[in-house]
């Protein structure tokens, strides 16, 4: 699977602010609408590299999405095929398979739905209402990875 160049860096305030409050809650094991911290090893460094994501859950499934595109942690999670999942002192480890494009629109609908106050800048006017066809469209810019829990 190809990566996009498409990338949204976040802005000094989500780096910050946001993203420091969501992690400082989720180590003690407050989490805020699904969130949690993931740990993924550096392609390059091999050291553990940590951020907040949202775990999300579908008929049992469970996927991480990129809503602001190829970002470091799915070019490590890419290479590290899984990671690990912390909620305060729980840690679930996992393995990853990244989903097909043409496998994404039921999981970016799903993923709007729950997020789209916190995310929805990042997917250009897409939203969970929008078509297929739409979603489609831009699943190439967003990673989405199906995990496993393995421990």
């Amino acid at each position: 699977m190809s990566a996009s160049a498409h990338v949204q860096k976040p802005g000094w305030f989500t780096v910050n602010v946001m993203n420091r409050l969501v992690a400082w809650m989720t180590r003690r094991g407050l989490s805020v609408w699904g969130s949690r911290v993931l740990a993924v090893r550096g392609r390059k460094s091999g050291e553990w590299r940590r951020t907040p994501v949202n775990l999300l859950t579908i008929d049992g499934a469970q996927y991480l999405v990129a809503p602001r595109g190829h970002v470091q942690w799915t070019h490590n999670m890419r290479a590290a095929g899984g990671g690990e999942l912390l909620l305060g002192k729980k840690t679930d480890s996992f393995t990853a398979v990244e989903v097909a494009d043409d496998d994404k629109p039921v999981v970016l609908r799903a993923y709007l739905k729950r997020w789209k106050a916190e995310v929805g800048a990042f997917f250009n006017g897409v939203g969970p209402d929008s078509s297929d066809e739409e979603l489609r469209r831009i699943a190439p810019d967003h990673p989405v990875f199906l995990i496993t829990i393995t421990n």
